[in-house]
């Protein structure tokens, strides 16, 4: 949502598109609002006509919780941002804001995405939010994860999480064949690293 998403997929494909999000947390529906189609799970679909989930690119205002946790990253207290270019001069942070925006569909555990070619099963894996999904392919083993797991610190006290339903979605992500994970952040991994992952996220939650 600091630069359109919109204008940097089209230069990708001029075949329709359907943004599906993967939960509601900001850096991930930032530019929801941009497209004709929108996906999320029913859970958190509502949030999103009247969006007033916390929203800032200066970590300063983050509760400190949120800084603790995202240590590993780097980021400074005090003057730290989440971004380290302007998307155009004068552009100011403070500004930011997510621009409320009703889906037209919503997806759950079952479902299907049909892209003609490829097609990728939905999984609700609920715990970083209670509407987190993944998007699976069984044909090549791929998974799109979202932030239910990704190589990198697991976030699980935020507003809405619950680590006793994350615990669940890791045991079922630990026991999934997969060849690449490509995660909400950080790099992509493969089924080695999951199970790392997922061993490391269970010893520190018993």
């Amino acid at each position: 949502g600091v630069a359109s998403l919109k204008t940097e997929v089209a230069q990708l494909t001029e075949k329709p598109l359907t943004a599906l999000a993967t939960h509601i947390h900001y850096d991930h529906v930032g530019s929801l609002h941009e497209f004709d189609t929108r996906l999320m799970h029913p859970i958190e679909a509502p949030g999103m006509e009247d969006y007033s989930e916390f929203a800032t690119l200066d970590v300063s205002g983050f509760p400190r919780e949120l800084r603790d946790a995202l240590a590993g990253y780097g980021l400074a207290e005090g003057n730290a941002k989440l971004i380290d270019a302007l998307p155009y001069e004068g552009y100011d942070i403070e500004t930011y804001e997510v621009r409320s925006v009703a889906v037209t569909g919503t997806v759950g555990e079952g479902d299907v995405i049909d892209l003609g070619d490829r097609h990728f099963s939905v999984f609700h894996l609920p715990g970083h939010s209670p509407g987190s999904i993944g998007l699976f392919e069984a044909a090549t083993k791929t998974l799109f994860s979202g932030d239910a797991i990704y190589d990198g610190p697991l976030l699980d006290e935020l507003p809405g999480s619950d680590i006793a339903v994350y615990r669940e979605t890791i045991k079922r992500l630990r026991d999934l064949d997969v060849t690449i994970v490509h995660g909400g952040h950080d790099p992509s991994f493969g089924r080695e690293r999951m199970i790392e992952i997922c061993d490391a996220y269970l010893a520190l939650r018993g």
